[in-house]
C-alpha cells in the first residue's frame, strides 16, 4: 500500500510539473508572437480542423465533409458529445495533407447535420471559445490534433453610436448569406456579437482576419472593422 501511495505520488508530481511546463511554455509563445492573453490554465487534447475559414463564440458555420480523416472525426465527436477546433490555415490547404494553422482558433459542437443529395455529409457548427493552440501532431489518419488552452470569455457590451452604420451592413450582409447561415435571433446591438460576425463573413486576408479573432476587446475589434471599411471606401 505505501508503494502503492508512493508511485502516485511520484506521477502525481511529475503530471504536476509537465502542467507547469506546458503552462510556461504557453505564455512564452504569448510574449513572442506578441499576443499575451491570459489563459484559463485548463489544457485540452482535441482534433483540429483547419478552413478558410473561421467561427467565433456565437457564430454558426456550415461545413460539407468528404475526406475520410474528417468523417472519422465527426463520428467520433457524435459518439463522445464532444466537439473539435476550427482553425484558420496559416500554411497549406483544407484538403490533403495536414495544415499549419494560426495560433488561435475556436471550439465548437455540432447543432446539426444531413446527408446531401451528392451523398456528402453537411454538418452545421456553432463556436463555443477560443483557445490558443499550444502544441499539435499528425495522427496516423492525417489528422491534426493539438494541445489547446481555453481563452477567457469576452463581456458583451453595447454597440456605441459611432458604430451604428455598422449594424446597418450586418443587416444586409446577414440577408444576402441567410440561405447559408440564418440567425434566429441576431444580437447585431452587441459590439461583441457584431464584431465577432464581421470577423467571420467579410472576405478578409487570413493574417487579419486571425488578428481580429485574437482580439479579446470587443469595441478594439469593432473599431479595427470600422477602420477597414473607411480604408476600402477611400479605394
Amino acid at each position: 500500500m505505501i508503494m502503492m501511495l508512493a508511485t502516485k505520488s511520484v506521477v502525481g508530481l511529475a503530471v504536476g510539473n509537465q502542467q507547469i511546463m506546458v503552462k510556461m511554455l504557453s505564455l512564452l509563445l504569448l510574449k513572442l508572437t506578441g499576443l499575451e492573453q491570459p489563459l484559463l490554465g485548463n489544457l485540452m487534447q482535441i482534433p483540429l480542423f483547419p478552413l478558410s475559414s473561421v467561427v467565433m463564440p456565437g457564430g454558426l458555420l456550415p461545413l460539407r465533409l468528404f475526406e475520410p480523416r474528417y468523417l472519422n472525426m465527426v463520428r467520433d465527436c457524435f459518439r463522445g458529445d464532444t466537439g473539435f477546433g476550427v482553425c484558420l490555415v496559416k500554411e497549406g490547404a483544407e484538403a490533403g495533407g495536414a495544415a499549419v494553422p494560426f495560433p488561435n482558433g475556436t471550439l465548437i459542437k455540432i447543432v446539426d447535420w444531413d446527408q446531401g443529395d451528392n451523398g456528402l455529409l453537411q454538418i452545421v457548427v456553432e463556436g463555443e471559445q477560443k483557445f490558443r493552440i499550444i502544441d499539435t501532431h499528425v495522427d496516423d489518419a492525417e489528422l491534426l490534433r493539438g494541445t489547446v488552452a481555453l481563452l477567457p470569455a469576452e463581456q458583451s457590451v453595447p454597440v456605441p453610436a459611432e458604430f451604428h452604420h455598422l449594424v446597418e451592413t450586418m443587416d444586409q450582409i446577414l440577408e444576402q448569406v441567410s440561405s447559408a447561415v440564418k440567425y434566429a435571433n441576431p444580437e447585431t446591438n452587441d459590439a461583441l456579437w457584431l464584431g465577432s460576425r464581421f470577423v467571420e463573413l467579410l472576405p478578409l486576408a487570413a493574417s487579419l482576419r486571425h488578428q481580429l479573432l485574437s482580439m479579446d476587446q470587443p469595441l478594439e475589434r469593432l473599431t479595427a472593422i470600422a477602420e477597414v471599411f473607411s480604408a476600402i471606401e477611400k479605394g
